[in-house]
């Protein structure tokens, strides 16, 4: 039997304030797959990955998951979409990930209070919780995003831009705990912008220029002719460019 995708996308187009955003994409991710989202500025990265969450309708053709992975689903959006001067405790902001199984009236158990603390603990912030997130750095406050993701349990985890403006440190720290998930078999999407680190960690990767540009194994998608016509793409915003073709 052929192995069911985890993620489909159908020909989808997304639109982002009346303006097409990303054209007529078609693939997949497979399950347990790791894949790096990369493109120019304005490429349609993040409108792909609202789309793939629900947040935003398609215009035009499909995201289809299978049914038992509707429910499973985290997102890590960018820093730059939450209000960091909201008064809350780092611990508040991560037991947010039990939300799905308790809802919003009930408290927690002492069991869940620690799973707070355990994903606190597993992204180097043991002993934060009382702190304001208003308080911590760019670095530390991606470490507390991190942490709720890690107390959601998901089965597909989303990552828009997870390294955008953190400390080297704090990237290989958050890094690593991206790669226990692969190795957990979760399917991992991350939006990323620097090609080095895509090329070393990552093993597939989507370039998109609002369409797609190419998608399939790594070395064979960031190569150079793929990258200059992903520039092209965006320097001219080519509506008549062909669709998307798979990396050998």
């Amino acid at each position: 039997m052929d192995k069911v995708a985890a993620i489909e996308l159908d020909n989808l187009t997304v639109t982002y304030d009346g303006h097409p955003a990303v054209h007529h994409v078609c693939g997949a991710f497979e399950p347990g797959s790791l894949t790096a989202i990369v493109g120019p500025n304005g490429a349609g990265k993040t409108s792909l990955l609202a789309a793939i969450m629900g947040r935003v309708r398609p215009a035009e053709g499909a995201v289809r998951i299978p049914a038992p992975l509707r429910e499973q689903i985290a997102w890590l959006p960018q820093q730059a979409e939450i209000d960091r001067s909201f008064p809350m405790r780092v611990f508040d902001l991560v037991a947010l990930g039990h939300w799905r199984r308790i809802g919003s009236f009930r408290g927690l158990d002492a069991d869940q209070q620690q799973a707070v603390h355990r994903a606190l603990d597993a992204v180097g912030l043991a002993g934060f919780g009382r702190r304001g997130i208003s308080e911590l750095s760019a670095g530390q406050f991606q470490r507390v995003l991190f942490a709720r993701v890690l107390l959601q349990d998901a089965q597909v985890i989303l990552l828009d831009e997870p390294f955008n403006a953190i400390d080297a440190r704090t990237t290989a720290d958050l890094l690593g705990v991206i790669l226990r998930w692969h190795a957990q078999a979760r399917t991992v999407i991350a939006v990323l912008h620097d090609l080095d680190q895509v090329r070393e960690h990552f093993e597939r990767t989507l370039l998109i220029a609002r369409r797609c540009v190419a998608w399939g194994p790594t070395a064979e998608v960031l190569r150079a002719e793929n990258l200059f016509r992903a520039r092209q793409m965006a320097e001219a915003w080519d509506d008549d460019a062909p669709v998307c073709r798979e990396a050998a």
